[in-house]
């Protein structure tokens, strides 16, 4: 169930916008509504929505973020999906930002399994769609991705089209098999909770780690906008994810990538990434696009760190170019 109330057509009639108006990325659109989706459990988690600005709905796309991250941060990406006609939706995963936390303190990112997750997904997938037109178009980035491509291939959710940034597929670090990595984090969880920081956040508690915006964006910018959402909404902050977090990573990865499971699933799947990222293994992305039956692969190297999306201008707006491409290629608007 929902306590969401639904738009209208009376909204999107309300909401015609200027596509040459500049993007204030530090305010909620006036066209965008925050409210809450109840999961069955009863747990609450923070969800924003755009009506569409076209007559015609172009589609719906339903985004999600990555570990630690908010919807904030996107806020830009989103309200472009929107002047373009597509109704928006995007949500937190339960335990970081706005949904509560899993852990035992208010900054860890901790999970006791990515199944749930992913039943939060499947649910709030079977809802949205059914409120929303087609085509439907599931985009998330880094853990984000990981779990959508994995909600799919579990046919979980059926989305028209994957969207995926930089998905966290494998991790970057040393190139050992999954299986020992997974042992590792295991034995982790076994000498000490489960919950607690599987790395340093800083030297300092509360403050940014040295060097992270060059693991994120080239954009000063951009990045000095979350510093700025986490100041003015202190409970979208969250460092390290826990060891357990650490420990399922790996155990989600290795079912995603079991035998035959990429192979029979036939849904289009688009990636940008960059080989130079420093967060995630662009190897395992690799792996899995050639092993995906309908994936195509966009690299920008050197161009661009790991969020991709929320890059210096030239590059961002060459990967907004891409999905859109994409989209109009693989699921084109209904006539």
């Amino acid at each position: 169930m929902s306590n969401h109330e639904e738009f209208g057509i009376s909204d999107a009639a309300a909401v015609r916008t200027d596509r040459e108006t500049p993007i204030d990325r530090r305010a909620i659109p006036s066209a965008a509504r925050e409210s809450e989706w109840l999961a069955a459990d009863g747990h609450r988690l923070r969800r924003i929505d755009w009506p569409g600005a076209a007559e015609r709905p172009r589609g719906s796309i339903l985004f999600f973020p990555g570990r630690g991250d908010n919807y904030e941060k996107y806020l830009e990406m989103l309200e472009e999906w929107h002047r373009a006609g597509w109704r928006v939706t995007a949500a937190d995963w339960r335990g970081q930002a706005g949904s509560g936390r899993l852990g035992k303190d208010a900054t860890t990112g901790h999970v006791g399994d990515f199944s749930v997750w992913l039943d939060d997904l499947a649910a709030f997938w079977t809802e949205w769609t059914a409120q929303t037109p087609g085509p439907h178009v599931l985009a998330g980035h880094s853990m984000g991705g990981h779990l959508a491509l994995r909600a799919a291939i579990e046919r979980r959710v059926r989305p028209d089209a994957l969207v995926l940034s930089a998905p966290m597929l494998g991790m970057a670090g040393p190139p050992l098999p999954l299986p020992l990595l997974q042992g590792i984090a295991r034995a982790m969880t076994l000498i000490g909770a489960p919950s607690r920081p599987a790395w340093k956040w800083s030297e300092k508690p509360g403050e940014m780690p040295a060097g992270r915006q060059e693991l994120l964006t080239h954009d000063l910018d951009r990045y000095a906008d979350e510093l700025w959402w986490r100041t003015e909404r202190p409970e979208l902050v969250m460092g390290p994810g826990s060891w357990g977090w650490v420990e399922r990573a790996y155990a989600s990865t290795r079912a995603m990538f079991a035998a035959g499971r990429m192979e029979a699933m036939h849904v289009p799947v688009l990636i940008v990434a960059t080989s130079k990222d420093q967060l995630v293994s662009h190897a395992a992305i690799e792996r899995a696009c050639a092993r995906l039956p309908d994936c195509e692969l966009v690299d920008f190297a050197d161009d661009a760190h790991h969020e991709i999306l929320r890059e210096a201008d030239p590059v961002r707006s060459r990967a907004m170019a891409t999905i859109a491409g994409f989209l109009d290629r693989k699921v084109p608007a209904s006539r």
